[in-house]
């Protein structure tokens, strides 16, 4: 073996002892090295002269600060790979008072996710036959793009979709295969507030928009059992019980009540709109025919809300894409005291739009109570939009901030649900969501006790451990997602009979319908937590609430008073107005020192 020695200056150049297998063997035969140059020795003694010449120039303090300089450099290189390391393994939380298990579609691997105060989410669905690909015969994976329809609302088959790259302008690119959220876990709960209670947000992992558009199933739900949905239509209803419900509901008989929640391949329910041939037209709750004709038009998703009795102030959405500026209209129907006030306060003009909503104005409204007209859209969207896919109501008093894409990927999509609501905060038992409202005054105290008695005849119970996988019987109705199928459309139909039999509150009907569909098909609602619809939605005060706030002071106002009234002990001292033709030294100039000093010590008041 030949090598070459660096600088080593040895008794003999005619042999070198090598190492071999953990011991020196010596080579018969001699190894010739070359000398090493005296231009090579003289370059490492000038090395050797460069580095104390150096050390005297600079000085000792300087190569100390060069020394400390060149070592945190290092810390900090050596901490920034080590926070890299981390970050890109799977996010772990300390707190193991209750997990979620998440799993993940198609392969059975289980995360699971530590939330303190949360019930296990796979028992909250239920035994559905949603949970997979295969059980809920439908495919994520997007079908080649179609040629454009130009009237797809009369196509057979309203839900067979094109590939939605081929119609979103903001759908560009290749789709990650790898889902981001896999690895997501809740982070620790935020340290106690004293200055902020109630109930606050909690982070959701949402994915990019085009991987949310990519992710749509490319055909609709199989609705269990029921496969097709008629509704009752008669001009003349009439009232045959003593119980309550209205001429636009059609006054359903306990019996045909009874008889709605027995599933069946084809069933005829009562759904509203009893009178007039088609929903918004002499039924009631009656629309321009302009509108109309644009509600029948075929979308994939549409997001509605309402604002009646002028109740609530129009919430713009923030952070849409342009891909759903494109492809998701905003509907907000509003009644005609609402329409007067938006007319006379130049908000509402000629154009029927205020921001991304489109104005729906309602006539002829059925009820005097403006909540319970609020619930036609709110519960019967798939009868006023009949060609529509999938849908997001949201209460008129909330303020969209995330894509609509995005939320319905996290709630439906990805948990392979067909209805998704938010519980309650803070209640998940009926009879102590009905004490609440009548503490509250929400509703007449003697209708809701007439309500739940009736319900408790019927058999509903107060929750306990024993109703799991359901975690909750209280809903927080304000934000519903859904696709509109059979089976969901049967839900909300009866959800809104018990609406119009009973009162308004319709969190106390909930349950109800809920319970009596799950016993006869396999079918259940994605309950996710209320701190979740807390991300994506923020809530607003009502007008009338708005309107008996004080305005807030102006910050002018609210700083002058430390210069003037607030004394070193911090009381307020009593102001006096004094008059006079000189100058004090407080007025001078601020570039003086007597202004630095007030203002100086005004701030740290302020401050503390």
């Amino acid at each position: 073996m030949t090598g070459v020695s660096f600088g080593l200056r040895t008794g003999s150049y005619g042999s070198l002892q090598q190492l071999s297998n953990g011991a020196l063997q010596n080579h018969g035969a001699p190894v010739l090295l070359r000398k090493p140059s005296k231009l090579a020795l003289s370059g490492f003694r000038e090395k050797e002269k460069l580095l104390p010449f150096v050390c005297r120039f600079l000085g000792r303090k300087r190569v100390a600060m060069m020394l400390l300089v060149a070592l945190a450099l290092i810390v900090f290189v050596f901490g920034s790979f080590t926070v890299n390391k981390e970050v890109s393994g799977p996010e772990i939380v300390p707190y193991t008072e209750s997990t979620i298990p998440f799993v993940k579609k198609g392969t059975g691997h289980t995360v699971v996710m530590h939330f303190p105060g949360v019930e296990d989410r796979r028992k909250d669905r239920g035994s559905l036959g949603r949970k997979t690909v295969s059980q809920s015969g439908r495919s994520r994976a997007r079908p080649p793009p179609l040629p454009a329809r130009s009237h797809r609302h009369a196509h057979p088959h309203p839900f067979s979709h094109s590939d939605l790259t081929s119609r979103n302008s903001g759908f560009t690119g290749s789709v990650p295969t790898v889902h981001k959220c896999k690895n997501f876990a809740f982070p620790p709960p935020p340290p106690a507030d004293g200055k902020r209670l109630g109930p606050r947000p909690c982070p959701v992992c949402y994915v990019p928009v085009e991987q949310a558009i990519a992710s749509m199933p490319s055909s609709p739900a199989i609705s269990p059992v029921l496969r097709n949905l008629t509704y009752v239509h008669y001009e003349n209803p009439v009232k045959s019980e003593q119980h309550g419900g209205s001429d636009f509901g059609g006054y359903p008989s306990l019996t045909e009540r009874d008889d709605s929640f027995e599933i069946k391949e084809s069933m005829r329910v009562h759904c509203g709109f009893v009178k007039g041939q088609k929903p918004g037209r002499q039924t009631g709750f009656d629309i321009d025919e302009a509108d109309l004709e644009e509600m029948e038009q075929y979308h994939d998703v549409i997001v509605a809300s309402a604002i009646f009795g002028n109740y609530d102030i129009i919430q713009q959405p923030r952070n849409i894409s342009e891909a759903a500026k494109k492809n998701i209209p905003f509907f907000m129907f509003i009644d005609e005291e609402t329409e007067a006030y938006m007319q006379n306060s130049s908000v509402l003009n000629s154009s029927r739009r205020v921001g991304l909503w489109k104005i729906i104005v309602v006539h002829n409204i059925p009820y005097a109570d403006a909540r319970r007209n609020g619930k036609v859209p709110k519960l019967l969207l798939h009868r006023i939009f009949p060609n529509v896919h999938y849908s997001i109501w949201v209460d008129g008093k909330l303020q969209l901030v995330v894509d609509p894409y995005q939320i319905l990927e996290r709630f439906l999509w990805r948990e392979n649900a067909s209805f998704a609501i938010s519980r309650h905060y803070r209640r998940f038992d009926v009879f102590e969501e009905a004490e609440a409202n009548k503490a509250a005054g929400k509703y007449d105290n003697a209708s809701i006790d007439s309500q739940i008695e009736f319900y408790r005849r019927e058999g509903l119970t107060p929750y306990s451990v024993a109703k799991l996988p359901i975690t909750s019987d209280v809903p927080e109705g304000c934000v519903i997602m859904r696709e509109h199928i059979p089976i969901t459309n049967l839900f909300t139909c009866l959800w809104f009979n018990e609406v119009d039999r009973f009162t308004a509150r319709d969190q106390l009907s909930f349950s109800t319908v809920r319970d009596k569909i799950m016993a006869k098909v396999n079918w259940s609602a994605n309950m996710f937590m209320d701190c979740e619809r807390r991300n994506f939605v923020i809530q607003a005060y009502h007008r009338d609430l708005l309107e008996h706030m004080p305005p807030p002071a102006s910050p002018a106002i609210r700083a002058r008073p430390a210069l003037t009234t607030t004394s070193i002990s911090g009381r307020r001292a009593p102001v006096k107005k004094v008059i006079s033709s000189k100058r004090s030294r407080s007025d001078r100039k601020p570039g003086s020192r007597r202004h630095r000093k007030v203002i100086a010590g005004t701030r740290d008041r302020s401050s503390f």
